[in-house]
């Protein structure tokens, strides 16, 4: 594969300083401006729910303050007409190991390391790559959208709904909104202010007040409370989310792949102690995992929710459609369990590539193998994803974490009814999980094979 770039004439270098010191002091005021606009519009939402007007009264002052921010930083970026630098567009050529079906993988040496790239500040231009589609949620994903904002800003994350546990739970419970926990990892990934609003995002409230007593907001996050109150403020759950992106300056989009309630429950084959097997049914997603026993199969309740139409959309109009990486059952699965999201997969144009975990999950996906993640794909999804990208960097001789295994590829003479890419795509650091950086280059490489493929037919 060639790699391709687009030379752009380079500015006087004086006009780039003033334009990096002007467009940092703008986005500073925004951010605080949007900090004080989503702090008091949490702290409204909480003293309309506590019935505490003098708390209200606070709280509208704060959003009062902060929407002057906002408004003054938008007039002074508008009145600042300092053109942004045009910087070349470049994909980094990588090495991927192929294997055909009936056939397992045969390992490539190591790709050259992908050198440093750092998400383009706000005054960039955008990134006019590839239309990709990514289907998941849980912390997995935002791993794949922090290297794939690198690539492209046509980016659009498809997440699940069925989370019930923890703040996100609460807050699904007592508001009745979708749990925003998912959303508020993805939209912090592809925020052009990516460290600061992930603080902010995942910021925890304590248990305690200041005077010892409990607090009413205990255990919830930031970025929840915000997506909560975004959505109560605009009416919607969906329009929410555009909002929140909009103020947080998201490359990219994040939808949920059902506007529905569901729940997401398991078949779940217990092992007795003389041997025979029973099988129950766990309902809940933040009980599946603690269940102890082999998931069999995934489901909701209601069954067959509709998808969420924007979300069709993207699909069909998709350049390249991906699913994980992030917990097989409880994350990515339940996006596919909407039977009209399977079938727009099925028939969109796009190549259509499954991210393998590079570790097992405990109480998940024990002892599962590429071919066994790809064997219960086929059974929940069918022919959705005939591809997969598995991680190839691994010694079975040192576990990647205490409790957890590598997921290993085929065997040499295994026959696989899949085409398999295998490339390194673990993060040397935290072992159990993918590098952004050499999961995103590695998935363009194959998107560009696969996309050379197609045209020489």
């Amino acid at each position: 594969m060639n790699k391709t770039s687009t030379p752009q004439s380079a500015p006087p270098k004086l006009a780039h300083v003033e334009h990096f010191i002007l467009a940092r002091r703008q986005l500073a005021m925004l951010l605080a401006a949007a900090a004080l606009t989503g702090g008091g519009l949490a702290w409204l939402l909480v003293s309309l729910v506590a019935g505490d007007p003098a708390w209200a009264i606070g709280a509208a002052s704060l959003v009062a303050i902060g929407g002057l921010g906002w408004g003054f930083g938008l007039w002074r970026r508008a009145g600042s007409g300092t053109p942004a630098p045009e910087p070349g567009k470049a994909l980094t050529q990588s090495r991927v190991a192929v294997a055909r079906p009936s056939a397992a993988a045969t390992a490539l040496p190591p790709p050259a390391p992908e050198p440093a790239r750092a998400a383009p500040p706000r005054a960039m231009p955008s990134i006019d790559g590839p239309r990709i589609v990514a289907i998941g949620g849980g912390t997995g994903m935002p791993q794949l959208l922090r290297g794939l904002r690198v690539y492209t800003d046509n980016i659009t994350a498809i997440v699940t709904v069925a989370d019930d546990g923890g703040s996100s739970g609460r807050l699904r419970r007592q508001m009745g909104v979708l749990p925003p926990g998912d959303f508020r990892n993805n939209i912090a990934a592809l925020s052009q202010a990516e460290e600061l609003m992930t603080r902010l995002f995942q910021y925890r409230f304590a248990d305690t007040d200041v005077n010892g007593a409990s607090n009413e907001l205990a255990g919830h996050s930031f970025g929840n409370l915000f997506i909560t109150t975004m959505a109560a403020v605009t009416g919607s759950f969906e329009a929410g989310l555009a909002e929140s992106s909009r103020v947080l300056a998201v490359r990219g989009r994040v939808l949920p792949s059902t506007l529905e309630h569901v729940t997401l429950c398991a078949e779940v084959c217990f092992t007795q102690p003389n041997g025979s097997e029973e099988w129950r049914v766990v309902e809940g997603e933040s009980n599946i995992t603690k269940a102890g026993g082999r998931i069999m199969r995934v489901f909701f309740k209601p069954e067959a929710p509709r998808a969420y139409p924007e979300v069709i959309r993207a699909i069909l109009q998709a350049d390249l459609i991906v699913a994980g990486p992030g917990s097989f059952f409880t994350s990515v699965m339940p996006n596919l369990l909407a039977p009209a999201i399977r079938e727009a997969i099925c028939a969109a144009q796009a190549p259509r590539i499954y991210l393998c975990n590079v570790a097992t999950q405990p109480g998940e996906t024990d002892g599962y193998t590429v071919s066994d993640h790809m064997r219960q794909l086929r059974y929940h999804a069918g022919e959705a994803f005939p591809a997969v990208l598995a991680n190839n960097n691994y010694d079975q001789t040192t576990a990647p974490s205490p409790n957890s295994q590598w997921v290993l590829l085929p065997g040499e003479h295994e026959t696989i009814p899949y085409q398999l890419y295998t490339a390194d795509v673990v993060d040397t650091a935290q072992p159990w999980r993918h590098d952004p950086a050499k999961l995103a280059a590695q998935l363009i490489a194959v998107y560009e094979t696969l996309r050379a493929q197609r045209a020489s037919k």
